[in-house]
């Protein structure tokens, strides 16, 4: 028996509410952020911004994104708030598209899914690796943290209620 099959699903029970509340995927932020990041190139143009790439040529050359789906691709993330698209002072014609605060807010998981496909994809680490500026030693996998900074397991996660928010789950 794999292990995945032991552990108990990280969901309401059958006979709560908040169950059916669980499959209106309408109250869920996970199917918008997918409208706005759930493909490859969409990753790829926010990773190459986070390494300081801001000009569409330079993406360009970076990526090896076809000229068409790059425009789209940064057109939708501009319309999604990821970026801005500024005109250069010294040069009207040209334009960088800069992170906004909604861009760089994507960054855990963006390394989230980096350290994934490392882990299952890879099967090792990429080179180069992502360092703490301060220590040069690699930055920690991310992960679920308590209030308190704890590492959570998926045994130790359960949905509820803003309003039964700070009141432990039966049986803790």
């Amino acid at each position: 028996m794999s292990t995945a099959s032991k552990m108990p699903p990280l969901e309401a029970p059958a006979d709560s509410p908040l169950a059916v509340e669980l499959k209106d995927i309408q109250n869920c932020g996970l199917p918008c952020a997918l409208e706005v990041m759930g493909e490859r190139w969409a990753f790829m143009i926010l990773r190459a911004a986070f390494n300081g790439v801001m000009h569409f040529e330079d993406f360009l050359a970076v990526l090896g994104i076809a000229r068409n789906i790059l425009a789209n691709r940064l057109a939708r993330l501009v319309e999604h708030g990821i970026f801005a698209r500024e005109q250069m002072a010294d040069d009207r014609r040209k334009v960088e598209y800069r992170l906004t605060d909604k861009g760089r807010d994507l960054l855990p998981a963006m390394l989230a899914l980096r350290q994934w496909g490392e882990k299952y994809g890879l099967g090792v680490s990429s080179d180069p690796v992502l360092v703490d500026t301060r220590d040069g030693l690699p930055v920690a996998p991310i992960a679920v943290l308590a209030h308190d900074g704890r590492v959570l397991s998926k045994g130790e996660l359960h949905w509820a209620h803003r309003a039964d928010l700070g009141k432990p789950a039966e049986g803790c």
